[in-house]
């Protein structure tokens, strides 16, 4: 099972698609997982491998969500006192299934490489390329040829700086590509006319309205390296807030699921978080009843 799911896991990197490494790193009686058992969570909530009973998927695909909408990894506890789990760095939640006992998973999200897409071989594009690869970007250097739409959740992110050779084509080729974010580095006035060129051709308001120019933050800048720390500052903080406007909500604690097996007694129905749990009701509903009814 652990080979196959890094060959899952190595298969998804190489596809760019963001996934959640999740591993049980501890673990307390009565559970049927066990440390080092592991799982990978995809971004659309499929769930391959193992950590534990029916009854903790649910919980886990909601932390490996956050874990993936916010690019941190997750130290979750399921505990049936989570009061007692409960420490910095930890999230403590309640474990669901009946067996009890406390396991920890850690969940480790895995995100494509951003891709940085840059036109023009000006001292502002050389700048990007040199601080864009020290910052993790996949730098890509525009050529002749169309560069690659976006894949999967892969971000693109496009920065035009061909200083008044070929601007036009430049633009038009990175818009191409649909990129979270496109600038232009150029004077107003020299976007001004770059954009009645590209209206007159048929792009659309809508397009050039998304392009950001002047290029990147106002901080002052004045060198080429300036230029490319306020344009990747801007990327940073375009990043950020995307992931805080998309970011889940939190599952409450209170929360119930409603598993696919159920049955009846007594004229009630009954659902079950896994096979085992119905299989012991149904040999002894009395001692299930019991409680619930004192407590009534």
């Amino acid at each position: 099972m652990r080979a196959e799911l890094l060959e899952l896991a190595a298969d998804l990197a190489r596809r760019g698609e963001p996934f959640v490494l999740a591993t049980v790193v501890r673990r307390e009686s009565y559970s049927s997982a066990h440390q080092g058992d592991m799982a990978v969570i995809t971004a659309d909530g499929g769930y391959h491998g193992w950590l534990g009973g029916n009854c903790t998927q649910p919980i886990v695909k909601s932390e490996a969500a956050r874990a993936l909408a916010e690019g941190q990894p997750r130290l979750v506890s399921l505990s049936p006192e989570p009061d007692r789990e409960a420490r910095p760095g930890v999230v403590a939640l309640p474990m669901r299934c009946h067996s009890g006992g406390t396991v920890d998973i850690y969940l480790e999200p895995v995100l494509p490489a951003p891709r940085l897409l840059l036109y023009g071989e000006s001292p502002a594009a050389r700048a990007l390329a040199q601080l864009g690869k020290a910052m993790g970007y996949r730098v890509e250097a525009a050529g002749a040829g169309a560069p690659a739409p976006a894949r999967g959740a892969e971000r693109v992110f496009a920065v035009v700086a061909t200083m008044g050779e070929s601007d036009e084509d430049a633009v038009a080729s990175a818009l191409a590509v649909r990129p979270a974010y496109l600038a232009v580095v150029a004077s107003r006035k020299r976007f001004a006319q770059l954009r009645e060129t590209l209206l007159a051709r048929g792009v659309a308001d809508e397009a050039l309205d998304g392009i950001k120019n002047p290029a990147g933050l106002d901080i002052g800048a004045r060198l080429p390296e300036e230029v490319a720390l306020s344009i990747l500052a801007e990327i940073v903080q375009l990043r950020h807030a995307q992931a805080e406007a998309f970011a889940p909500e939190p599952v409450p604690a209170a929360r119930s699921e409603i598993d696919p097996v159920c049955g009846e007694h007594a004229g009630r129905s009954f659902y079950f978080c896994n096979p085992r749990c119905r299989e012991k009701f149904v040999a002894d509903p009395k001692r299930y009843l019991a409680p619930a009814a004192a407590g009534a």
